[in-house]
């Protein structure tokens, strides 16, 4: 299981739901020079291949695009090489499970730009209520359901909410999604066999790329 959706880069290998063997760091933009590392790590800890595995499960987004694109792009190649499908389960799915059974409902929150996240709505045990929507957040964000209801705010996105929600029934969780946390649903899809396109699956960005101005000169 690949997590690369935000800052925190993991690698978790589970047997059923219980999770064998782990690698994760919180390091800024190093997806890319850790996760096939990562990768090698946990399998040579277990003295297993990549044959040895059922599938490989890739978080899907929303997210960073650089980090999605290296977890999408790392799985399909492992999925390639060793001929195991590939399985896809929604970034805030996975935050959500990171929270289960701690109030009457979670939110997750993918941290966007200035009071903007991702979020979605589940239940406290992570059925989905809401699906994937851009936030922007004020005072009144979540207000109907905070009237009569605990809820978990959680994910890199849930300092900003914390700054402006006054709700007494409102906690914050902030972290990042981790690949130790996708065993549950990543079961129910191979379970399922809702297996990906390993050729044509794309990342769930939810918003357009929008390119940024380099400073730098080329001749």
């Amino acid at each position: 299981m690949l997590e690369t959706s935000t800052e925190c880069c993991s690698v978790a290998v589970a047997r059923g739901t219980e999770i064998i063997a782990e690698r994760k760091t919180e390091t800024a933009k190093q997806h890319a020079s850790l996760l096939a590392p990562f990768v090698d790590g946990v399998l040579k800890e277990l003295g297993m291949k990549m044959a040895d595995c059922d599938a490989v499960a890739v978080s899907e987004g929303p997210g960073s695009y650089t980090g999605l694109r290296v977890g999408v792009s790392t799985a399909k190649g492992l999925c390639f090489g060793s001929g195991r499908p590939l399985l896809s389960v929604g970034t805030l799915r996975i935050l959500a499970e990171q929270g289960r059974g701690k109030a009457d409902f979670i939110v997750p929150m993918v941290d966007a730009r200035r009071m903007e996240v991702y979020s979605a709505i589940f239940d406290g045990q992570c059925n989905e209520v809401r699906g994937t929507e851009a936030t922007i957040l004020d005072e009144n964000s979540f207000a109907d359901l905070l009237k009569e209801h605990s809820v978990l705010f959680i994910g890199d996105g849930a300092a900003k909410f914390s700054k402006v929600c006054k709700s007494p029934n409102a906690c914050f969780e902030q972290c990042f999604p981790l690949a130790s946390a996708m065993a549950v649903p990543a079961i129910e899809a191979l379970n399922k066999k809702e297996f990906k396109d390993i050729a044509y699956f794309e990342p769930f960005y939810l918003k357009e790329f929008v390119a940024g101005i380099s400073k730098k000169s080329v001749l």
